[in-house]
């Protein structure tokens, strides 16, 4: 959940155009826009508590099919964060206003860790109908019923030991030793803004799960099979507690199949439009 990321290859040599939207209330949120917005929708990209760079190889792939925006949570990478915006709540109604200030429809939200439960929180609230759908990406948010499917806390971890827990193959794992100042700085900012938002319990909200069953729009939940802060037996959890939920395990990676899978994770996602949100429609 908390691991910092890799470098993105193609999308951190080349990154998308940035700019802020003021929210209504003045909050400023900073967007990232992969391709172009030329039918009204698009997906709305929602990073974990690494940053950004987490979903930035997976927003330029699915820009080649759909206009995609992806905002960095207020508080990471230097954003400004107002005092009073301190919640997962907080960030779900803001990206709900960031939908409408883009008049975007038919959105699929698609989340990792974090930004996976955001995505949830945004389905419960969508009180305009903007989300078509939702794609979960090892997400956190609800409390497992058993121990041992609980997600692990990393906040008393060392960086290395999560990071082993958050990728299945060694070559993707940051090497610490590498990082700058500047770097290790940035990143305990980063983390120190995830603790605000995940509030007392960190991982999750208790009463989430009882909630999901007011979700009316089809959910994927795609899961690194080796993930061990969020365990495979807590994703098969988090799909079946969608009324029209659907799990998709994938193998040889972890908490960012996005990033160790990126071609079966957007293969997930493509089956997924074609077969339940979109059946028999043609990209």
């Amino acid at each position: 959940m908390t691991t910092p990321a890799p470098a993105a290859s193609a999308a951190a040599s080349n990154p998308a155009p940035t700019r802020t939207v003021t929210l209504p209330g003045g909050l400023p949120v900073t967007v990232q826009e992969f391709g172009e917005n030329t039918e009204g929708t698009g997906v709305l990209v929602l990073h974990g508590g690494a940053g950004p760079r987490t979903v930035a190889g997976l927003s330029a792939a699915l820009s080649e099919h759909v206009h995609v925006v992806t905002p960095t949570h207020p508080g990471f990478d230097g954003t400004p964060r107002p005092g009073h915006f301190d919640s997962v709540a907080d960030l779900a109604v803001a990206y709900l206003d960031l939908l409408d200030a883009l008049d975007i429809k038919d959105v699929m939200v698609i989340g990792n860790s974090v930004g996976g439960w955001i995505a949830a929180e945004m389905a419960l609230r969508d009180n305009k109908g903007r989300i078509g759908a939702l794609t979960l990406l090892n997400a956190v948010g609800i409390h497992a019923h058993m121990v041992e499917n609980r997600v692990v806390d990393p906040r008393t971890m060392a960086p290395a030991d999560i990071s082993q827990l958050s990728f299945a193959k060694p070559e993707f794992r940051p090497d610490f030793a590498s990082f700058t100042d500047a770097q290790r700085a940035a990143g305990a900012a980063n983390q120190q803004t995830l603790s605000v938002y995940g509030g007392e319990h960190f991982t999750f909200d208790p009463k989430l799960r009882g909630r999901l069953h007011r979700v009316t729009v089809p959910v994927l939940v795609v899961w690194g099979e080796e993930d061990g802060i969020a365990p495979l037996k807590y994703g098969r959890g988090y799909a079946d507690a969608f009324p029209d939920g659907h799990f998709v395990p994938v193998p040889d990676a972890a908490h960012f199949p996005q990033i160790e899978a990126l071609g079966a994770t957007l293969g997930a996602i493509a089956d997924f439009v074609d077969t339940v949100v979109k059946p028999g429609s043609e990209d």
